[in-house]
């Protein structure tokens, strides 16, 4: 039977508990006494920890001891402190190149085979909006092709609205402009869309004119533009973008499935509800599989830049060279003065949920979120939404606020997004699917509904992080040959669709 507890490195001074220990409970594992009670993926003090000295998980400092903590001492927000840590950076010093498997010996799976040589997981029609004034026609639009009306296109996935709140009202130039620009490119030319409609008012500052312009994109018969002033209003341009539609249906469902390699595979990485054993089950369990994923030849995007922070030397000294290296360190830096003086967690404090399960700051966040991202070397660093064009793991720039973090990994073209979650996120997105995992079995077993995977047996001793990472990859193959996830048969995505809304609104 596994202990009471899990310890992570010989050299830590602080375990986590498998599930609740009572005051008194003895620990034979650890040699030591509960002093008060330890719920469910809360740290518990393996030896004395003197006032000021260093809290060591993963053989790594998460914070310093504000006060002498016993033996068997309860280790969280209350006496878990941030303080000054001096980081070597080592740029480069720890990359590892991923051993590529042979072409012949590499995974397959099912997938759309487009012109330009990308590979879809999914079919769909896309209803693209420049302003958030079009965003009733293109919902009306959208909700007309329901499940009847698609079974004449059994190759169609679905035909889905993806509203924003941004257009006008915001910097006409400059980088909130340009991020909204080549977040609807991204989505627009994603590998999953098979069409799409851009609905625009006719006098936003981000008109269908100025978009054209900016992106380069050109209309043919599987992109449109829709200008509700120019056809007469709401009722109009319903009416009008129900036909540009049927004609781009035609089109769509003439794509079928074939054998492709698991190179074609860009997987975007997400956690979101964690909780102490997110980092311990699902999140390492995870960054094997993308271990696999990247041995395959496919891509890995690391994101949640915020939720990075504390432990960036360790991803300095995994990136290709010090070039990589200082690209992370800038968008650091940038988040540093983007949120000084605010209360957000990258100043330190988690969020309530956090907190409950046992995570005492964003340093132990971070330390088991990058987990995610397997142990293979960071190839390169992107902005937010911009095209992801290098293989193996990567790092895109976005905040820890999840829809708008999965929206920039698949403008810059994740075609699966793989979400971590402790307390439960009920996630989705649309046009990449998204694979949801639980990191205890008594949350699956709660919200069996909403969650794909368990990683729970690796918290109870049942499973290794290589077998759990196995079953990930293989449910990865599954899912982009079609198999749908949770959140598909839930109709769970369209809402989630969030560009990051930064600059100005007057």
């Amino acid at each position: 039977m596994p202990g009471l507890t899990l310890r992570l490195d010989p050299a830590d001074n602080a375990v986590v508990a498998r599930r609740d220990i009572a005051p008194g409970t003895e620990i034979p594992e650890e040699g030591i006494v509960a002093q008060a009670l330890i719920p469910a993926g809360h740290k518990l003090a393996s030896r004395a920890i003197a006032r000021g000295e260093a809290v060591l998980k993963y053989a790594t400092v998460i914070g310093f001891a504000g006060e002498d903590v016993p033996p068997g001492g309860h280790l969280h927000s209350h006496n878990v402190l941030i303080g000054e840590m001096q980081k070597d950076y080592r740029f480069g010093r720890d990359y590892r190149p991923a051993p590529l498997l042979p072409q012949g010996e590499r995974a397959r799976f099912l997938g759309y085979r487009r012109a330009d040589g990308r590979v879809g997981t999914r079919n769909v029609i896309g209803i693209f909006i420049t302003v958030n004034c079009a965003a009733t026609v293109a919902r009306k639009i959208a909700a007309h092709f329901d499940e009847e009306r698609l079974a004449d296109y059994p190759n169609v996935d679905a035909v889905v609205p993806f509203i924003h709140a941004q257009g006008c009202g915001m910097e006409q130039t400059g980088e909130p402009m340009n991020l909204l620009h080549r977040t609807l490119k991204g989505y627009i030319q994603h590998p999953n869309i098979a069409g799409a409609l851009i609905v625009g008012l006719g006098c936003e500052r981000n008109n269908l004119e100025r978009f054209f312009a900016a992106t380069a994109l050109e209309t043919g018969t599987q992109l449109h533009g829709l200008r509700m002033q120019s056809v007469g209003g709401t009722a109009a341009a319903v009416a009008e973008g129900k036909a540009l539609v049927r004609g781009m249906l035609e089109e769509a469902n003439r794509a079928r499935r074939e054998s492709v390699s698991a190179e074609h595979i860009t997987v975007g990485l997400q956690c979101g509800g964690s909780d102490g054993f997110s980092g311990l089950s699902a999140n390492p369990a995870l960054g094997r599989t993308m271990d696999r994923l990247v041995a395959n030849g496919g891509t890995a995007i690391l994101s949640e830049t915020p939720e990075l922070y504390g432990i960036e030397h360790t991803l300095t000294a995994r990136a290709r060279d010090e070039t990589v290296g200082r690209r992370l360190l800038e968008r650091i830096d940038w988040w540093l003065e983007y949120t000084r003086g605010r209360d957000v967690q990258m100043q330190g404090v988690v969020g309530p949920g956090n907190q409950e399960g046992g995570l005492a700051n964003i340093i132990e966040k971070a330390l088991g979120g990058a987990r995610k991202g397997g142990s293979t070397g960071i190839e390169a660093v992107y902005r937010y939404a911009e095209p992801v064009t290098a293989r193996g793991l990567v790092v895109m720039d976005t905040p820890g606020y999840d829809p708008v973090s999965a929206t920039g990994q698949i403008a810059g073209g994740a075609n699966l997004i793989c979400f971590t979650t402790g307390r439960g996120s009920c996630f989705g997105s649309y046009p990449a699917p998204t694979l949801k995992l639980a990191s205890n079995t008594p949350m699956f077993t709660r919200m069996a509904g909403d969650m794909d995977i368990d990683c729970g047996p690796v918290v109870d001793g049942l499973r290794s992080l290589d077998e759990m990472g196995a079953e990930v990859f293989d449910a990865i193959l599954a899912t982009a040959s079609g198999q749908k996830t949770k959140s598909e048969i839930l109709g769970v995505g369209a809402e989630e669709f969030v560009p990051w809304p930064i600059g100005v609104t007057g």
